[in-house]
């Protein structure tokens, strides 16, 4: 007798009031990425020298008359941050007692812990006085607004359509070429390579940052007016004698710029895989899939990116600029982090089917299995 085959679970049913709080916590936390970029750019971070209080006051009972220069920075990323904590809490309490799937409790609740080692490092950097613990606070503030709107997708109407293949799941557009499994594991491939490097490029940046390296060349595309600077002794002192003032007060050294030497190259890596990402998409969907537009959004937001790189030279390291070059930086990697989750995930008609095919042959199993998961990933 040959066994009836898998449904498709039904949906968690969707809390439209849940996604949106996921929505305007991911969105407080990119004003959050904000304000710690100006923190950072107008070297406020030790403008107030203690934590959790400010100046000896409750964060909160804190005199707006005293709000002035690098204070205004600081202590206003203090309480943005208190909102933000407040509202990943509430999150997590949500997610837990109104998501049916066991997996977003645990994803709240990493949320939550985010949250916290995120106040706990901040606090920490100042009362140590440890410029080096900046690095870290700045890449898991980026992973925690990754987590923050991928919350945000997995709530939303549209995730749980794509996840049991409804009106939701993407189609290639009519007359586009026919899609093959090469293609498909290509693309994702691509995608995910994009990805990992983007974050590699964070970090990288976040370390050019808080070690004050930002103008460690201070032109481009050239560096110091060749194509690999000379970074033995002699010439980097020379560097140092002709810098301003201003700059003269952190001197560099031949690490800086070296690291921000990698820093360009990646950039340029990324932008070629990105390219590639695009010219792969078009040649799948035939242009005129959503799918197609999001690989050019995304390739567009990595020139810009790119010129936002070149800008924070070209203006001396203005502090909107370099402000402006974190947070689009944070957008480049959040999309390819979450296009990675849809390209990889799971899908229920897979997991159903697999666990349907348990009591079949393992070659029955292995060759169903196989055409269901790939089915729901195209």
């Amino acid at each position: 007798m040959i066994p009836p085959a898998p449904q498709i679970m039904s949906p968690t049913k969707h809390n439209p009031w849940l996604c949106r709080f996921a929505g305007l916590t991911a969105f407080a936390t990119f004003l959050l990425l904000g304000l710690g970029g100006l923190v950072t750019s107008h070297e406020a971070g030790m403008s107030v020298p203690d934590w959790p209080n400010t100046n000896g006051y409750n964060m909160f009972l804190f005199p707006m008359a005293q709000w002035v220069g690098g204070i205004f920075y600081e202590h206003s990323h203090r309480l943005l941050a208190s909102a933000v904590g407040l509202m990943t809490t509430v999150l997590a309490v949500w997610l837990w007692l109104k998501d049916a799937r066991p997996w977003m409790h645990w994803l709240g609740v990493a949320a939550f812990l985010g949250v916290v080692a995120q106040g706990v490092l901040g606090g920490l950097r100042v009362t140590l006085h440890m410029d080096s613990l900046g690095i870290y606070h700045g890449t898991i503030a980026q992973l925690f607004f990754i987590l923050t709107c991928a919350l945000t997708m997995f709530t939303s109407r549209w995730w749980q359509s794509l996840q049991t293949g409804g009106a939701g799941s993407p189609r290639p557009a009519a007359g586009a070429p026919r899609v093959t499994r090469p293609a498909v594991a290509n693309l994702r491939t691509l995608v995910l390579a994009t990805t990992i490097l983007i974050f590699v490029q964070l970090i990288l940046g976040a370390t050019m940052r808080h070690q004050h390296a930002g103008l460690a060349i201070s032109d481009f595309p050239l560096a110091y007016g060749r194509a690999w600077p000379d970074t033995g002794a002699a010439a980097v002192a020379h560097y140092n004698a002709q810098r301003t003032p201003v700059n003269g007060i952190n001197p560099i050294t031949a690490f800086q710029i070296e690291l921000q030497m990698a820093h360009r190259l990646v950039a340029l890596a990324i932008l070629i895989l990105a390219a590639l990402c695009a010219g792969q998409a078009w040649r799948r969907f035939g242009g005129r899939d959503a799918l197609t537009k999001l690989a050019g959004f995304w390739l567009a937001l990595i020139l810009s990116q790119v010129t936002l790189g070149a800008a924070t030279i070209w203006f001396n390291k203005a502090a909107d600029v370099a402000t402006a070059h974190v947070l689009v930086g944070a957008m480049v990697l959040t999309i390819g982090a979450l296009w990675c989750l849809v390209a990889f995930r799971p899908s229920v008609a897979a997991v159903r089917a697999r666990r349907f095919e348990d009591g079949r042959s393992p070659e029955a199993a292995a060759t169903i299995g196989a055409r269901t998961a790939l089915a729901a990933n195209e």
